[in-house]
């Protein structure tokens, strides 16, 4: 209990110096270029203790709690006994480790749909486009290309294959679907690639790649352990792109349907 509350007033003071900054410049430009007075001062001050704290849980969090689970899930994925319960001696295959890809798939989808950042951006497009772009959609969409996209990052990293291919792959389907994709979705769909990597989905899948990298024989965390959140920026404009293309393809057959009716 020590230990913790050490830690919890070590990172509440180092966060306050991170966040100082920010404070400062702020300060700066209300009180000497814009020369205006400090309004609502208590409310802000009370406002930006709650940040500091917040950030200061949130990071012990992720040192005690999210780090140790990606890199535990990791391991025992990967584990000798784990692949090959019956004891046998065999070389290691991309194809032995299909729990990874699993594991993969299912922690992006889960992680992606509880991301606050997400929802948000999802309600507000839903209330500007009057409920054309569905809230739950987008997220469904978002959250399946960080699936797929993390997925296909572990099996990269499992076989050792050159992260730049799959990147550079991606951002060209993402080039040509940005010609074919109506215009007002094509900001929505590269600012979800952004929004996905926020508070929840970068902690895990940082700690998901070193684990792997840790654990499979070749690979070392420097070199082989971080992408995995590339992967998890690229995919979903991918995905909410093609949503878009999909959404519109139905929509004109449903008042094609309703013309000849």
């Amino acid at each position: 209990m020590n230990d913790l509350l050490l830690d919890l007033l070590s990172t509440t003071w180092h966060t306050l110096l991170d966040v100082a900054p920010i404070v400062l410049t702020l300060l700066f430009f209300q009180l000497v270029v814009l020369k205006q007075p400090l309004a609502h001062g208590l409310q802000i001050m009370k406002g930006l203790m709650y940040v500091v704290l917040g950030l200061a849980l949130f990071l012990v969090g992720l040192e005690r709690a999210i780090f140790p689970l990606g890199d535990a899930m990791a391991r025992q994925l990967t584990a000798p006994d784990f692949l090959y319960p019956d004891g046998a001696a065999r070389l290691y295959l991309w194809s032995d480790y299909l729990w990874v890809y699993v594991f993969g798939f299912f922690i992006g989808f889960a992680t992606t749909l509880a991301e606050p950042a997400l929802i948000a951006v999802a309600l507000k497009a839903e209330e500007i486009s009057g409920g054309s772009i569905s809230a739950l959609g987008l997220r469904l969409a978002v959250a399946s290309g960080v699936a797929i996209g993390v997925s296909l990052g572990c099996y990269r990293i499992v076989s050792g294959e050159a992260l730049w291919v799959f990147i550079v792959v991606a951002y060209a389907v993402v080039i040509v679907q940005t010609f074919f994709a109506h215009k007002s979705i094509i900001p929505l769909a590269y600012d979800s690639g952004g929004v996905t990597t926020s508070t929840v989905t970068v902690p895990l899948l940082a700690a998901l790649g070193l684990g792997l990298a840790s654990t499979i024989p070749g690979r070392t965390p420097m070199v082989d352990g971080f992408g995995l959140i590339a992967f998890a920026s690229v995919f979903p404009v991918i995905t909410v792109l093609l949503y878009a293309s999909i959404s519109s393809y139905m929509q004109k057959n449903a008042v094609l349907k309703k013309r000849g009716d």
